[in-house]
Order: C-alpha cells, then sequence, then structure tokens
C-alpha cells in the first residue's frame, strides 16, 4: 500500500491531491482570478500566485485526507510541460518536502497525467477503463489522439498541426469579447443557439492529425462582412454564433476521432484535457460509444481542469514500477 502526495502548478491552478495506491482522498485546487482582467494568464502573476497557494493547498489536502505528512511515501509532482515560473513552484516545493521527510520524488509528464486520469479510483463501483484505450487529448495547449497499450506505453497518431482546440474556442470568445475564460462561456450560451445557424470552413488535413487556424480564420472573416452590414450583428446572434462555432470545432475533432477507433479496432475510448468539460464534446463522445457499441469514458469536472489528483495517479503507477526521479531534475516547458 502506498501513499503518494501530489502536486500540480503548471499553468495558473496550484493543486495538491492525496491518494492511497489508486484511490483519492483528497483533491484541492486554488484558482487565479487575477488574470480574468488581463484576458489570459500572465505568467509572472502565475508564480507568484503559486508561491502564496502552495503551503495552504499542500496542508488542507493532507488534513482532508486525514493523514500526516510523515505518513507518506512519496511525492509526486508535474515536471512539464507548462510555464517555467508555475513548474518552478511546484517542482521546487515537491523536492524540499521529499528531502525533509526522506522519501522518494515521482516526477509526472502533464499530458500523461490528464490522459491517466481515468484510473482514478474514487468508489468501490467504478471500473478503470482496459488497454487498447484511444484517448482524445483536448485542452487550450493541445489537441492530441493517443493510443494507449499500457498505462505509459503511449503512441501518438493524431495531433494539431498549428492551433489547439481549446485555443480556436478561445480566440472565438475573445472576437466576440465575451469575456474570460472564453470556453465556458461559450459553452454555456450554445446551449441556447442553434447549432446549424452558421457553418464554417474546417481543412482538409491527412491522417488523424487537426488544424484551427483556418476555422479562426473563417469565423473571424465571417464576422468582419456581418459587422459591416450589422454592427450590432454580434449581440444579435451571439447564441447561435456560439452553437455553430462549437459544433464546428467538437464535430471536426470527433469525425477524425471516429477514424482513428474504427482504423485500430479500439472497444474503449476516451476524452481528456480542459476541453472534456465542452458539453457537446461530451455528449458527442458518448453518442459515439453508443452508436459503436465502444465503453466510452468522459472525465468527471473535476478532473477535466489541472488538477494533482491525476498526477498522483500517474504517479502510482511509477511508484509501482520503482520509477523515481533524481532530485536534480529540472522543470520543462515543452
Amino acid at each position: 500500500m502506498s501513499l503518494i502526495l501530489a502536486i500540480e502548478s503548471s499553468c495558473d491552478d496550484t493543486s495538491a491531491a492525496v491518494l492511497r495506491d489508486d484511490r483519492l482522498l483528497s483533491n484541492v485546487i486554488a484558482s487565479q482570478k487575477v488574470h480574468e482582467q488581463y484576458g489570459g494568464v500572465v505568467p509572472e502573476l502565475a508564480s507568484r500566485a503559486h508561491q502564496q497557494n502552495i503551503v495552504p493547498v499542500v496542508d488542507t489536502a493532507l488534513s482532508r485526507a486525514g493523514i500526516n505528512a510523515h505518513d507518506l511515501d512519496a511525492v509526486a509532482f508535474t515536471r512539464g510541460p507548462g510555464l517555467l515560473g508555475s513548474l518552478l513552484v511546484g517542482v521546487s516545493f515537491a523536492k524540499c518536502f521529499a528531502l525533509s521527510l526522506g522519501i522518494p520524488l515521482i516526477e509526472v509528464n502533464h499530458l500523461q497525467a490528464h490522459v491517466l486520469s481515468h484510473f482514478i479510483r474514487q468508489d468501490d463501483e467504478y471500473e478503470p477503463p482496459r488497454f487498447p484505450l484511444l484517448c482524445l487529448l483536448v485542452s487550450g495547449g493541445h489537441t492530441q489522439i493517443i493510443l494507449l497499450h499500457s498505462h505509459f506505453e503511449m503512441e501518438l497518431i493524431g495531433q494539431t498541426i498549428d492551433d489547439a482546440a481549446g485555443e480556436a474556442i478561445d480566440k472565438a470568445a475573445k472576437i466576440m469579447d465575451l469575456g474570460y475564460p472564453g470556453g465556458p462561456i461559450i459553452d454555456r450560451l450554445a446551449k441556447e443557439g442553434n447549432p446549424d445557424a452558421y457553418q464554417f470552413a474546417t481543412p482538409n488535413i491527412a491522417g488523424f492529425d487537426y488544424s484551427f487556424s483556418g476555422i479562426k480564420t473563417s469565423f473571424l472573416y465571417f464576422l468582419r462582412d456581418q459587422l459591416k452590414e450589422d454592427p450590432d450583428f454580434i449581440e444579435h446572434h451571439k447564441a447561435d454564433l456560439c452553437a455553430s462555432i462549437q459544433k464546428c470545432i467538437v464535430s471536426f475533432l470527433l469525425k477524425k476521432f471516429e477514424k482513428a477507433a474504427l482504423k485500430y479496432r479500439v472497444r474503449q475510448v476516451a476524452i481528456a484535457g480542459g476541453v472534456s468539460a465542452n458539453s457537446t464534446l461530451r455528449a458527442g463522445v458518448l453518442a459515439l460509444g453508443e452508436k459503436h457499441h465502444w465503453k466510452a469514458y468522459v472525465p468527471t469536472m473535476q478532473f477535466c481542469t489541472d488538477n494533482a489528483a491525476m498526477v498522483g495517479i500517474a504517479g502510482y503507477y511509477k511508484y509501482l514500477k520503482g520509477d523515481f526521479a533524481d532530485i536534480s531534475l529540472p522543470p520543462y516547458t515543452r
């Protein structure tokens, strides 16, 4: 049996979690509101906020788990990718904490952690995925189709060649001046709109790769032309615009994901990453599961955004292998 403290600080969420083997005991997240006024994450402000949050977040995670720090067997931490200043706070704290307790360190890849979040047990009824598993990882910085043969044997079979899907959604929100973060706002307004009101161009990319720059350009040019005729076009058609751009992006994502699953003959599919919180994407993956009789996994909302629980489950499987990190390892941004 293992008790692992996990720390996540790759962007603007400071998080700590405690896991007993693959069972989650606590998962604490401190978000940063300071970035809203800038319309995006400011790296310097993010790292400063991490310094303020890291100690109380870890203390709260241990308290909610009902354990003492001296009960821990290892400390898992996000090494990268992410913002360097933010990562340095989490990595430095993890090293000092583990060194003071005389327990091993486990370095975790942020993207692998998102994918492995589906293996976290919160109750006895839950059945984690079996291999092979095809996962669509979608966030503000990454869009990838990953084939898992085991917990750490991951084959990248498709990815974006330019912008990420989440970045395209946020850009659409920014163009419409909806506020930050744009993804949840578009998702909320889309529920009130007609997803077939407007059509936007999607690129023809070979294989299972994606491209979202063209969709952003198509959306921008469409609004430019409409605003010439009606300066209040966005305000008058906001819900329909949100529903239409969301359908365009999600349909593009799922079309290739479905083809990949059929080609590789998988029976287990999943989504992960920040955009996996999108209601249209979640419903779409579940619909694919029903259509093809696949077992489809969508993460609970607390595991969609950056969180330490996913770092902890990745750390657990590394702990089983004795895959520990040297204290000299630096963080990496890419």
